[in-house]
């Protein structure tokens, strides 16, 4: 249902009068604007700013503001496009850190939560959140025996779909990866392996391969996982096979650019990361019972730490900032911080310090302010939201600002203006303001009709709004300062 579009920010807060407004006549025009705006709505007449702003403020200004408010639109859209530049092309974002660049949001929900725009159903089952380019919106579920990707507009109704493939139809059946976009092409990686190119606009196909069965590849018990990672002219990709462990793919035709072998590993459930550090491109990817190290530039095998996790789900995709690689894993695996050796083209790793309370599982790791924060399902529900030093490992606190379920107790999250979003597999979010000593509830929302899966698609905060996945929904919220 659709409830009307998002607001724009408002022009004169002070968060943007640094930026555009240089002078009190521009504050007051655009307080005269705004005000000439919200009368003209509540008595349902059209707005013009020519005829609406006489009376507002005093005759000798009244010249000069109207000039400066006939330009407001333009002034507008590039306030706007200030506060939230930027799509959100992949899992986890352009940098893959999980942190949105938004500013000027809501630090306060009110009882209820933030407004509903509008939900878009019919997307089919599945865990993959949501990409967002320009005025697209894609993600992936779960339709009858199809993966089907679908891209959605701005106000929630479909532009095309597009099957890649069977599904995933074994233990939790639905779709994992999120679609990439890059340079106009789409990727997407269904759990049994089909790798797929399409045409962002159209959903036309451009190449598709089943990377299982091109490289010898060897799927796991909850199929694949892994979001794909474009680095240039190239898309990254894990088959896990004994021999080829990653490849790299000419990102416009599909053919082979480079193979790396050597870990032996089956494929992981993470997705991998481009780590730019002492002057060398590496790709870093959780394996089944591994770390790897990858060189972006030919596929050479810089290093492998041992990560044997529970039942091989390494599931948390690493973290990288200033040389430092946080890694993590459940079931009292706990987080580990590795200190990253450059020497040329070669690289090495060892263990910096290692926290063995923070045991991530799936709901991911953000870094803020010096401090990393994660849901740890090993706290069982006592306290289970971490915080950990990065330079240190040191745990700073645990908290409990919102439950999760009592079977999965898992709970994902994101971050955006120095807030926390956090997602419980229950449904349920809150909004946190990190302090030093805890996690202070501002806002809460409860997902009226979550499904009947557990809700682990990460939230996503762009452009002033907050996308939630849940079952075959995409729920989409106001949350614009």
């Amino acid at each position: 249902m659709k409830l009307g579009p998002i607001p724009k920010p408002v022009l004169w807060r002070d968060r943007a009068k640094s930026s555009w407004i240089d002078s009190e006549v521009d504050t007051e025009g655009a307080r005269a604007a705004e005000k000439a705006r919200r009368r003209a709505e509540a008595r349902g007449e059209p707005y013009s700013p020519t005829t609406q702003i006489h009376g507002l403020c005093s005759r000798s200004q009244s010249k000069e503001v109207l000039g400066r408010i006939l330009v407001l639109p333009l002034i507008l859209t590039i306030s706007a496009a200030s506060l939230y530049a930027g799509d959100w092309p992949q899992f986890h974002g352009p940098n893959r850190d999980n942190k949105s660049t938004d500013e000027g949001l809501l630090k306060n929900w009110p009882d209820g939560g933030p407004a509903r725009l509008w939900e878009a159903a019919g997307i089919g089952e599945g865990y993959s959140t949501v990409a967002i380019v320009g005025q697209r919106i894609y993600t992936a579920g779960a339709i009858g025996d199809d993966c089907v990707i679908s891209a959605i507009d701005m106000d929630g109704n479909k532009v095309w779909t597009r099957a890649n493939g069977k599904a995933w139809k074994k233990s939790y059946p639905g779709t994992r990866s999120t679609p990439t976009i890059a340079d106009g092409l789409l990727y997407h990686l269904s759990g049994i392996g089909n790798l797929i190119c399409l045409e962002a606009d159209s959903g036309d196909v451009v190449w598709t391969t089943n990377i299982l069965e091109a490289f010898g590849g060897r799927n796991i018990r909850w199929g694949l996982a892994e979001s794909p990672l474009v680095l240039g002219d190239k898309v990254i990709c894990t088959p896990g096979g004994e021999d080829v462990s990653m490849v790299a793919l000419d990102s416009k035709t599909g053919k082979v650019v480079w193979k790396c072998e050597g870990t032996g590993d089956k494929p992981g459930y993470a997705s991998p990361i481009l780590v730019e550090y002492g002057g060398l491109q590496q790709i870093v990817t959780p394996m089944s019972e591994s770390i790897v190290g990858v060189r972006a530039s030919d596929g050479e095998l810089l290093w492998r730490y041992p990560h044997k996790v529970y039942t091989d789900q390494n599931i948390t995709t690493p973290l990288f900032h200033d040389g430092f690689l946080i890694i993590s894993g459940c079931v009292g695996k706990g987080t580990t911080s590795l200190q990253l050796r450059v020497s040329g083209d070669t690289c090495s790793v060892e263990e910096h310090w290692h926290n063995g309370i923070l045991d991530n599982k799936q709901g991911g790791i953000v870094l803020l302010d010096g401090r990393l924060f994660g849901y740890a399902p090993g706290q069982n529900k006592s306290q289970p939201w971490v915080c950990v030093d990065f330079m240190s490992g040191d745990t700073i606190f645990q908290s409990a600002p919102v439950r999760s379920s009592y079977k999965y107790k898992n709970g994902c999250l994101t971050c955006a203006d120095g807030m926390l979003y956090l997602f419980s597999d229950n449904g349920n979010m809150a909004l946190t303001q990190p302090m030093p000593k805890g996690l202070e509830v501002t806002g809460r929302l409860k997902i009226k009709d979550p499904g009947t899966r557990s809700t682990w698609a990460y939230p996503v905060v762009h452009d002033g709004r907050l996308y939630l996945r849940y079952g075959d929904k995409l729920g989409v919220y106001n949350v614009a300062g």
